[in-house]
């Protein structure tokens, strides 16, 4: 299925955005000078411009026009608002990246695995452990688990690429929201044994635990998202909606 044009057009500009073809605090091209440059329609373009306003990257004034407001951060960061996999925020955050599968189960939820994820006990799930690395550095493992009848044929050399690439464009599933807990937590073993962590420098991490839901409503994704804190940040673009 193709793209919507407002999204190839929000890319675009976004891409110019981080690569820096608008600098921090210019003016976009006008509404009718992007019009004109992608050969759309007012309101794509205006569909578009809301996204990247949505996302934080441009600031819209009334009068005079859309401001870039985006500025790029030193540390990897990942977003609160958006769903992203881990291959797209490597993009967006300009490094290479790539995952190696430490582990691959087919588990049934007992009443434990149950509490913890949301699934009810009896459903067939993928368990995984994944460790993400971020220019050859070690900063993620993950803890997946997927419902195996909305994810089907799920395979450990599909979850070394990417989960999302196959969900979406091979088994067509349209992702829709995903609810989220950040807390910080003890070093585990494994956060020791994987992502090479000094101990004495330190001894808790940030970690986010995410349900992830499918456009049919079905909680298809529980992920335990554990990041080496040295290089974690994530953010945000809140707006303040007034009470009437």
């Amino acid at each position: 299925m193709p793209k919507s044009k407002y999204l190839l057009i929000y890319k675009d500009l976004k891409q110019k955005i981080e690569e820096d073809d608008f600098q921090y605090q210019e003016l976009l091209p006008s509404e009718n000078s992007l019009i004109q440059t992608y050969n759309c329609s007012r309101n794509t373009v205006r569909r578009a411009i809301s996204q990247l306003v949505e996302d934080g990257y441009v600031q819209t004034m009334q009068g005079k026009g859309v401001r870039n407001i985006y500025q790029p951060v030193e540390q990897t960061s990942y977003t609160i608002g958006g769903i992203e996999s881990f291959k797209e925020s490597s993009l967006r955050n300009h490094k290479k990246g790539r995952t190696e599968v430490l582990f691959f189960i087919e588990i049934t939820a007992d009443e434990k695995i149950s509490r913890r994820t949301g699934f009810s006990v009896g459903s067939e799930l993928y368990y995984l452990q994944r460790l993400h690395f971020l220019d050859e550095k070690p900063l993620i493992i993950n803890h997946n688990y997927f419902l195996k009848e909305a994810v089907p044929g799920l395979t450990p050399e599909i979850a070394q690429g990417s989960i999302y690439d196959y969900l979406e464009n091979e088994l067509h599933m349209t992702i829709v929201n995903s609810k989220r807990v950040i807390t910080v937590e003890k070093i585990t073993q494994i956060d020791e044994k994987y992502l090479h962590l000094d101990v004495n420098a330190y001894n808790c991490m940030a970690v986010i635990s995410s349900q992830t839901y499918n456009s049919d409503g079905v909680m298809f994704e529980f992920t335990q998202s554990r990041h080496r804190p040295d290089y974690f940040r994530f953010q945000d673009n809140a707006v303040r909606r007034r009470l009437a």
